[in-house]
């Protein structure tokens, strides 16, 4: 019997973040589909920063809803908002090959669960090595004019290792 196929499971920023540049397409060009919790999309249905319109992820055909689980035990990951605790929750009940998550203490965690992890600049430096945009140094900038912060050096390292 074939080994199921593990999803990718992603939290509500890089979602947002994307959106606001434009470049939520990439997600099911890169992964072709992706899986988030209920409890993103009710994030993402209240709208991002300056209330930021991303798409109901009911909408999108590449995006399926888990419902959340009330027996999952959520204070397991005290310190995290609802999103970021079960997206990593979902991840490791679903054995997710990757979880797309960008702040800090949610990725720090979802590394120490043994999840592997990429943030949204770690999509647009894929999606730079695969020809999907044509300059990822323009990418993250155009997330932080929109007022999205990512490390000034994570940046540079990142823009170095593609070549720019």
């Amino acid at each position: 019997m074939p080994e199921p196929v593990r999803p990718v499971v992603a939290n509500t920023t890089p979602l947002i973040a994307l959106a606001v540049i434009g470049r939520l397409d990439l997600l099911p060009r890169l992964y072709s589909e992706i899986t988030i919790s209920e409890a993103v999309a009710e994030e993402l249905a209240a709208g991002g920063p300056e209330r930021i319109v991303v798409p109901h992820p009911s909408t999108l055909s590449w995006i399926t809803i888990v419902p959340k689980d009330p027996r999952e035990a959520r204070r397991l990951l005290y310190g995290l908002d609802d999103g970021e605790a079960y997206t990593l929750l979902l991840a490791l009940r679903l054995k997710a090959r990757l979880v797309i998550i960008d702040e800090k203490v949610g990725r720090s965690t979802a590394e120490y669960l043994g999840l592997r992890v990429t943030g949204t600049l770690g999509v647009l430096a894929r999606a730079k090595r695969e020809g999907m945009v044509p300059n990822f140094t323009e990418e993250a900038d155009r997330l932080m004019r929109a007022g999205l912060y990512y490390h000034p050096s994570l940046v540079a390292r990142l823009a170095r290792e593609l070549g720019e």
